[in-house]
């Protein structure tokens, strides 16, 4: 199989938590001698031990946590690359309390979870996903026409984190002529938007959020009941963030209730589970934390890791660094 190729012990070693898809492994294994942990019939924490001395990179995929346990059985750890944007299963405290530089997706995904964003947002609106059951189930001939959807043009939006995924949403809800608002870590001077420092002012004063925030514990929950019940009843919600930026719920017993209008949900608290209650609601879109990726960015991203890499054990700055 592809990555499974005897390495040379020269190469530089790179710890991989868990096994990433073969085309990734098999670019990593011409550059890095690659230690997987996954074929070997030691315990994960023996298997780190035995390696404790000479791992010096660790990559992350499918968000597997970097906690202080597994920090403490790395000490010559100096750099891990995430195939995330998000860096909450990381902990980035400890991390630069012992010096350990940190790299994510950087702006990779950054276009395609816009386009998802608000396209999430139209199939809300206009009930395309709904439709199509519709048609499939065979009602159009039964029943008739399906019911009138609503329109995106001229809607206020309002984003909870303009950052690299929020501005590029905000650009293309432009060319929809809608009225853009949003809340920040931080006042953003060079946007031509209104600011809101308060999520529920936000919220009352638009149709729908759009939720592309990172996961921390002050946007833990930065959708609650209180939020919702500002939205109100003709609203909607967007989430392409993290499932913890909303209160789960607080969201379906919203929905259930007819206190806001749907939601369009790309993530969920514990996933792959997904209430089951959001099943059969006609009003809500689901999909399987899928909106950064394609087929296109892939390629990038696989880039941006070895990039990264090169550049910690060539001692350069990393290319997509994160801070704590």
């Amino acid at each position: 199989m592809a990555g499974d190729e005897p390495q040379s012990p020269d190469l530089p070693p790179l710890l991989l938590l868990r096994k990433p898809i073969a085309f990734l492994l098999s670019s990593l294994s011409t550059r890095f001698h690659l230690l997987k942990p996954w074929e070997s019939p030691l315990p994960l924490p023996a298997f780190l031990s035995a390696h404790a001395t000479t791992v010096q990179a660790l990559l992350i995929t499918g968000l597997a946590p970097v906690t202080a346990v597994i920090l403490d059985s790395l000490p010559s750890l100096g750099c891990i690359v995430t195939t995330s944007v998000g860096v909450d299963h990381i902990d980035l405290l400890e991390c630069a309390r012992r010096g350990v530089a940190v790299a994510n997706a950087g702006s990779v995904f950054s276009d395609d979870a816009a386009d998802y964003a608000v396209g999430l947002l139209i199939d809300v609106l206009r009930r395309i996903s709904a439709a199509d059951g519709y048609l499939r189930q065979g009602l159009w001939t039964l029943a008739g026409d399906f019911p009138l959807g609503s329109k995106l043009s001229g809607k206020r939006i309002g984003i909870i984190g303009l950052g690299s995924i929020g501005s590029r949403v905000a650009k293309r809800l432009e060319a929809f002529s809608c009225t853009i608002s949003y809340n920040s870590l931080t006042m953003k001077p060079s946007v031509p938007y209104k600011f809101y420092p308060n999520v529920c002012d936000l919220a009352s004063n638009n149709d729908a959020l759009i939720v592309c925030c990172a996961l921390t514990s002050k946007t833990h929950h930065i959708i609650n009941k209180e939020v919702l019940s500002a939205l109100g009843k003709q609203g909607i919600i967007i989430n392409i963030g993290r499932g913890a930026l909303v209160d789960e719920e607080e969201l379906i017993k919203c929905l259930m209730n007819g206190d806001i209008k749907g939601a369009g949900l790309d993530v969920f608290k514990n996933e792959p589970l997904v209430p089951k209650e959001l099943f059969s609601m006609k009003n809500v879109v689901l999909s399987s934390h899928s909106a950064v990726n394609t087929e296109e960015n892939i390629l990038d991203l696989y880039q941006l890791i070895i990039a990264n890499f090169e550049a910690f054990f060539s001692g350069t700055p990393l290319i997509s660094p994160v801070s704590a």
